[in-house]
């Protein structure tokens, strides 16, 4: 399943740091960011609890940007 989500971040650089955040976190098969339309777009893998794993993807995001925000 692949989902679209707003973002909130200040720089390219951050949303790059995001969007390798995002990677790495379980449940997520792919994910990208695109700076310039602060949206995030996340493949989640088969089976996950979507809402669950967007929570995970939070809070690794915030670890790298503290600042960032993803609604959702």
């Amino acid at each position: 399943m692949k989902k679209a989500y707003k973002i909130e971040v200040d720089c390219a650089n951050c949303a790059n740091k995001m969007e390798e955040a995002a990677r790495k976190t379980a449940g997520v098969k792919d994910a990208t960011v695109n700076f310039m339309a602060l949206k995030m777009h996340v493949e989640f893998e088969e089976g996950v609890d979507y809402k669950a794993v967007m929570k995970e993807v939070l809070a690794n995001c915030k670890k790298v940007e503290d600042d960032c925000e993803i609604f959702f």
